[in-house]
């Protein structure tokens, strides 16, 4: 199946999603890659300067531009997901982000969250960093840019149409990758 959701997502919406179905979003998602997710395990919830729930998890350390006082995308294709197993399963359960976006699957741990807390992995195709950066627009924010620099800081996009995403891992406990 193909489906247009908008972010936020339900639960009810996640639930229909199944391993294998495409997905075009719109709305916000956020960048985190292994550094950010340190620190965002690492800060109260309420001093995170975004709301992680109300937005999809992109593994993704975009090539950014300044224009002035604006930032611009350049590219934004997905990092290795695989080396954010260690974290995902805490961070899912923390700040309740049930939609993420990489590439490369995740494993067991991950899975389970994604089952527990119904949630999706989805999969973006790598080398399309400047496909990806079309669909992206908007630089809503950035944090932590001065620790962590440009591929490891969190970015805030306002996305259309985002995609195509394949389910990879869905909450029903199916994955691609097993």
């Amino acid at each position: 199946m193909e489906y247009n959701l908008q972010i936020p997502v339900s639960k009810e919406e996640i639930k229909k999603l199944h391993v294998g179905d495409i997905l075009y979003i719109s709305g916000t998602v956020f960048t985190a890659r292994d550094e950010a997710h340190k620190i965002m395990l690492e800060t109260d919830v309420k001093n995170i300067p975004f709301k992680p729930k109300d937005m999809a998890l992109f593994h993704c350390g975009p090539l950014m531009k300044k224009e002035g006082e604006k930032w611009q995308v350049v590219s934004a294709g997905p990092t290795t997901s695989s080396r954010m197993e260690i974290f995902e399963d805490e961070f899912i359960s923390k700040f309740g982000t049930n939609l993420i976006i990489g590439k490369g699957g995740m494993g067991k741990k991950t899975l389970e969250s994604l089952k527990k807390y119904h949630g999706v992995y989805t999969s973006y195709t790598g080398g399309a960093g400047a496909l990806a950066a079309e669909r992206i627009y908007e630089v809503e924010s950035v944090h932590w840019l001065e620790e962590l620099g440009m591929p490891e800081a969190v970015w805030v996009f306002k996305v259309k149409n985002f995609g195509p995403l394949v389910v990879s891992m869905d909450s029903h406990g199916k994955s691609i990758y097993s």
